[in-house]
């Protein structure tokens, strides 16, 4: 009952908070991209920040020292809307890739095209992945050295559940000539996807060495994805005994 309260007080705390940095974004349309980043990252950490006292929600940082600078591909394990946020926090130029269906939401697609986020057109196959690797060369090169942030399996996954990666990652890889950067989590165990929930505990958030590029798009995929669930099931496992411990104390 305690954890229903909980999850109920911060989602209000959430939307709430989404919608008047939401208002604030309509401000800044008219000021330069950075302005509008500027708050996205503010609302993302004050999302992160609200998790704590409200549910219960730590989060353990683990490798951030390997983020390297300048232009780049993160991969990301996804398991809830929590990395969605968190990861504006981690990047000084974040350009994630979305669906396109996001960026006609009001206010906050508004946010998105003026970001310059790459919205990917799913039903359109292989012209969509024409268009998204077009768009994200053009961010490395052009728009200040970018980070593109996807997520390989192309929607979220719960946590321990079977990968399904999508070989769009390795295209983008190969065509952009730029590292990799894996980043493995256990978010799902604590924001549960389809679910209004928040268990109390610690997200880890671990990143993995950056793979170099040049490597064979088979070579690079098989590695990508060896090494981003070796590390997320481990993590999964810790979040796991930490839920077992929470439950029997």
């Amino acid at each position: 009952m305690l954890i229903t309260i909980r999850s109920a007080l911060f989602n209000l705390l959430f939307y709430l908070n989404t919608f008047v940095h939401s208002v604030a974004v309509v401000v800044t349309l008219v000021l330069p991209r950075r302005c509008v980043l500027n708050v996205a990252k503010s609302w993302a950490r004050v999302s992160l920040w609200m998790l704590r006292p409200v549910c219960g929600i730590g989060v353990e940082w683990r490798g951030l020292e390997k983020i390297p600078s300048g232009p780049l591909i993160v991969a990301c394990k996804h398991q809830s809307v929590w990395e969605t946020f968190v990861l504006l926090t981690l990047f000084n130029e974040p350009a994630f890739i979305v669906k396109r269906e996001l960026v006609w939401i009001p206010m906050f697609g508004w946010a998105m095209w003026k970001g310059r986020m790459i919205p990917v057109n799913r039903g359109a196959g292989s012209q969509a992945l024409a268009e998204m690797t077009a768009r994200a060369n053009f961010e490395l090169r052009w728009g200040q050295g970018r980070q593109i942030i996807i997520f390989p399996e192309g929607t979220r996954r719960p946590a321990g559940a079977e990968p399904k990666y999508k070989y769009g990652v390795a295209h983008l890889y190969a065509a952009c000539g730029v590292s990799c950067l894996p980043i493995a989590l256990n978010s799902g165990l604590f924001w549960p996807r389809r679910s209004f929930r928040r268990i109390p505990g610690t997200v880890i958030l671990e990143v993995l060495d950056p793979i170099p590029p040049g490597l064979d798009k088979d070579e690079f995929f098989a590695r990508l994805k060896n090494e981003l669930e070796t590390a997320t099931e481990r993590l999964v496992e810790e979040g796991r005994r930490e839920l077992e411990r929470n439950l029997s104390g």
